[in-house]
């Protein structure tokens, strides 16, 4: 515990301050948000990624958009992998960009689970998740009945058995060496959002009955924790961070009897395994928040929607440790000076978030204080 000498009170901590980040220096506390953006149209990232993270690589931290370990965690199109060596191939452009820049990156590692389509799984196959049930309401972009790219509802997915939820923890160790062959300074497992693991962590959702379900909590935090004792194992515990998103209520996932007991247990049973951080949002109320940040006693990333102001304001009070930046990011490359000195922002056009090519990519500039 730091004591601050008579009459000296400690410096509240500032976005721009440096952070140490189990070992990891980072140059400011700011954090660019994981962004799908839909460029990869074979699942390999493309060229121009490189250019597009290197642009951002002022933030102390990018968390690449989701990036599935499998083919069967594909939920979407257009979306990267880094299950094959052509992906990965791929995605070490985007490191070496990055690092060249003076940046650090972490991919996040992605299976989403029941939210995806036959059409998007090998041979057609139904999707997967702990129980048959499908997401209700839950559209995803795949190929519609004629075969073209659309908005369909996700598929009935079959449950996953236990040589299934094995070779989920297997694809997660294999991504996760990927990505550190990759040049990534290391990963983050996506257990939020209302893919794979929170669909296991959702107690109105897994009513399995056996070691991986039901009412026991340990048995529905098991495929979480497994996979990160198996990813932590392979790259090492302090270059694995885990996301989640308790009271998102995405992907037609319910609040549930006991859920903050449950994501209070993950908090403190991930404090054992020294992880690189958690990363996460919806928190839900003010004491929830309280509780998870005095259960959770490593770095606490948080995202929620932030200005400049009110993320300085999280970081004084001690709610965050690093705070994260998400749409901002996409027409403000420079978004970390902007910041800084008070620069207006640019706005990023809705018609070109998701998918094509340089345009609304890689093309919006920095700013000029003299234009």
């Amino acid at each position: 515990m730091t004591v601050s000498p008579p009459g000296l009170a400690l410096a509240q901590p500032s976005l721009f301050d440096s952070y140490d980040l189990s070992g990891l220096n980072l140059s400011n506390r700011i954090v660019m948000a994981p962004m799908t953006r839909a460029r990869a149209l074979d699942t390999i990232p493309p060229e121009h990624t490189a250019l597009y993270y290197a642009q951002r690589a002022s933030a102390g931290l990018i968390i690449t958009e989701s990036v599935q370990v499998s083919a069967q965690g594909r939920g979407y199109l257009c979306t990267p992998g880094i299950h094959t060596s052509e992906q990965t191939a791929g995605w070490k452009r985007t490191t070496d960009a990055v690092h060249r820049a003076g940046g650090r990156i972490f991919a996040q590692l992605w299976h989403v689970g029941r939210v995806s389509h036959t059409s998007l799984q090998e041979d057609g196959q139904p999707p997967v998740g702990p129980v048959a049930v499908p997401a209700a309401d839950t559209l995803v972009q795949a190929y519609d009945a004629d075969g073209q790219p659309g908005q369909v509802p996700a598929s009935v997915p079959v449950a996953l058995d236990i040589a299934g939820i094995r070779q989920v923890i297997e694809d997660f160790r294999r991504a996760a060496r990927n990505a550190l062959m990759a040049g990534f300074d290391g990963v983050e497992i996506h257990a939020g959002n209302g893919y794979l693991f929170e669909q296991f962590i959702n107690g109105g959702l897994n009513t399995r009955e056996d070691r991986y379900g039901g009412a026991p909590i340990a048995n529905r935090l098991r495929l979480l924790l497994e996979t990160v004792d198996a990813v932590s194992k392979e790259i090492g515990s302090t270059r694995v961070g885990v996301r989640i998103s308790p009271f998102a209520r995405l992907a037609d996932l319910q609040a549930f009897e006991g859920e903050e007991a449950t994501w209070l247990a993950l908090a403190g049973t991930l404090s054992q395994r020294r992880l690189a951080y958690i990363h996460a949002s919806d928190l839900g109320t003010p004491d929830f928040r309280h509780a998870f940040r005095n259960t959770w006693c490593g770095t606490l990333i948080l995202a929620g929607g932030f200005t400049a102001e009110t993320a300085q304001q999280a970081l004084a009070a001690n709610e965050a440790d690093l705070v994260v930046f998400g749409r901002p990011f996409i027409a403000n490359p420079d978004l970390v000076e902007r910041l800084r000195h008070g620069w207006p922002l640019a706005e990023a056009g809705r018609e070109a978030l998701y998918g094509g090519g340089a345009h609304g990519y890689i093309d919006y500039p920095a700013y000029s204080p003299a234009a």
